[in-house]
């Protein structure tokens, strides 16, 4: 409920509050303690798209073969650019696979230039342009690579108990230390694992401090090293990973994010009435708070957390205010 969630995010027109999104974060040190913590972070919630780097860590376990771009592709939301529908159709090759294969329902490019540019030229929506379909080809490419049906009589890969999605599920537990607590159904058709907040967190957590030769360092490794393979070229995701030193994020459907610090420090945030305008402001303020700033490339972390401190708020096409995390979330210690 609303009463539940503080307010960790305002709008200001004109220098007026507007309106105010009510929201839970939590924020783990390095030794995996709760350093700060705001609304009901032990309630259950669907993290949406941050739970794909655990699902591509799960694949990999599976005997998915990926490294570099395309496993970060495989862990990501793809802004449909060229570039990912290439990635795309790579892996499914490799799978001697095509499009056709594809689970996820058809979509526009997230990106408004490839959007424009697909209209333009006559496409239709197509699943390839769904910003899930890197993980969907990912998923159909395990199923092969593992000898598991893509489609069998009781479903398909996309079934809660299709074996991909059974081991998917006992990954994301072990990562995140709890059980999943629901069973949901994503927006791109795949099973949707409900966690916690703090077993996100410690989840994102495990990734970076995994073995450096295990499976999920190499997709922390691997996203880390290709941001725009996972988001886009202009996606927020890409701005904080290249700017600030070593850090995995990802963020979701309804006002998630997720994301760790290379020594173990990570945090999750949840916009409790869904609102992307809000997650990242607050989101910079709880990487502020953990101490981003002060890692070696710190003037590039700083650089990358002031972009994205705030969302302006337009009037008459001109900036004339911003979505800005509270004080209280931007102090919080």
């Amino acid at each position: 409920m609303a009463e539940d969630f503080p307010v960790v995010a305002e709008v200001v027109r004109s220098g007026f509050v507007e309106s105010r999104h009510h929201g839970a974060y939590v924020a783990l040190d390095a030794d995996g303690e709760i350093a700060a913590a705001a609304g009901p972070v032990g309630a259950p919630m669907f993290p949406r798209s941050s739970n794909k780097p655990l699902q591509a860590a799960a694949m990999l376990e599976c005997g998915l073969r990926l490294e570099g771009e395309l496993l970060a592709l495989a862990a990501g939301s793809h802004s449909g650019e060229e570039f990912h529908l290439a990635g795309v159709r790579r892996i499914l090759g490799a799978a001697g696979l095509d499009e056709s294969a594809l689970g996820c329902p058809p979509a526009l490019p997230l990106d408004a230039d490839a959007a424009r540019s697909a209209v333009r030229a006559g496409q239709d929506p197509r699943p390839a342009f769904m910003n899930c379909s890197g993980k969907h080809a990912a998923m159909l490419a395990t199923c092969v690579a593992a000898g598991w049906p893509a489609y069998w009589s009781a479903g398909s890969y996309r079934d809660p108990d299709h074996p991909l999605q059974v081991a998917i599920r006992a990954t994301i537990e072990r990562l995140a230390g709890e059980p999943v607590a629901a069973v949901g159904v994503d927006g791109c058709g795949a099973p949707l694992f409900a966690l916690t907040l703090t077993g996100l967190a410690r989840a994102y957590r495990s990734v970076v401090l995994a073995d450096p030769d295990g499976t999920e360092r190499r997709v922390a490794d691997a996203m880390r090293a290709h941001p725009a393979w996972c988001s886009g070229s202009r996606r927020d995701e890409r701005t904080l990973m290249r700017g600030v030193p070593g850090l995995l994020i990802k963020g979701g459907a309804e006002g998630v994010k997720a994301f760790a610090l290379p020594d173990g420090r990570a945090g999750a945030v949840k916009i409790e009435d869904g609102a992307a305008r809000a997650s990242t402001p607050v989101t910079v303020a709880v990487l502020r708070a953990l101490g981003a700033t002060h890692l070696p490339g710190a003037p590039s972390a700083r650089a990358a957390l002031d972009e994205l401190a705030s969302v302006p708020v337009l009037g008459g096409g001109e900036p004339v205010g911003e979505v800005r995390a509270v004080s209280d979330t931007r102090e919080a210690q």
